[in-house]
């Protein structure tokens, strides 16, 4: 009994589970273990085909405000996501994140975890919680000589890391990353807006027209003011600001420039 509640208390899983991995294992705890975890994995593998689309987004930044952190683990259900083991498993794997600074979701699946690795521990997890979970993305961002803040909405449902050229603008990050979070834009300012897509754009901005009878002399200007409200839409700097919408994000920064930003969303 000591030996099953050793096993039990180091894996997580049933009374009954423990037994058999225990009698399979000729009472080697660490062997037991192992069979343990390759049946956690076999369960995982089952379940490949469900959706992981719950789950917490975490995210944070360094002591000197200069590198930030992000990262998605999925669960199929709101019910586990909440579960405290899936978010102690989450904050565990997040600082593991932060210690590797793995800028991927596959370099924090190969970062080592528990005398295994990531990857390893999640599909073991996931045979004792009964469910697919993922880790579906992982970001790390930085700015030497500027500011990075990180921000996390309903929640942990939104995240965001975001990074400014200049040092010491913490208060001014978080509220661009709130803005991101918010307003979603897609690229950062006009000029990273594909070619491609402004000619989609303009394409079905002409078919409108066209369809509304407007003459070809006007159809140019008219376009012209539809591109600039897309760009009002999709582009950051030229988003109404969340705080004040008489104002542009691009007034608000002054001569701050956003260097980049990345959002993760599980809505």
């Amino acid at each position: 009994m000591e030996k099953i509640k050793e096993l039990r208390d180091k894996t997580g899983c049933g009374i009954g589970d423990c037994k058999s991995a225990l009698d399979e294992s000729g009472g080697d705890i660490e062997k037991a273990g192992e069979i343990l975890r390759k049946k956690g994995m076999a369960k995982a593998a089952k379940r490949a085909g469900r959706e992981a689309s719950e789950g917490i987004i975490l995210a944070g930044v360094n002591e000197s405000g200069t590198e930030g952190y992000m990262v998605e683990i999925n669960s199929e259900t709101d019910f586990v996501s909440r579960n405290e083991k899936f978010q102690n498993f989450a904050k565990k794997a997040f600082t593991i994140l932060k210690e590797q600074k793995s800028s991927s979701a596959g370099e924090l699946l190969s970062a080592p975890m528990d005398g295994s690795d990531v990857k390893e521990q999640l599909e073991s997890f996931s045979g004792v919680i009964g469910e697919k979970l993922a880790i579906s993305l992982a970001a790390v961002l930085k700015s030497e000589n500027g500011t990075v803040a990180s921000y996390l909405h309903l929640e942990g449902k939104i995240g965001v890391l975001v990074s400014l050229d200049k040092p010491d603008k913490k208060e001014l990050a978080v509220d661009i990353a709130m803005q991101i979070a918010a307003a979603n834009p897609k690229y950062l300012k006009p000029e990273d807006v594909l070619e491609s897509e402004i000619e989609k754009e303009k394409e079905i901005y002409r078919a409108q027209l066209k369809n509304e009878g407007k003459p070809e002399a006007m159809m140019e200007k008219i376009i012209e003011g539809k591109l600039k409200k897309y760009y009002g839409e999709t582009c950051l700097i030229k988003q109404e600001y969340i705080k004040d919408d008489k104002k542009k994000v691009e007034e608000i920064l002054g001569d701050v420039k956003v260097l980049e930003f990345i959002r993760f969303s599980l809505q």
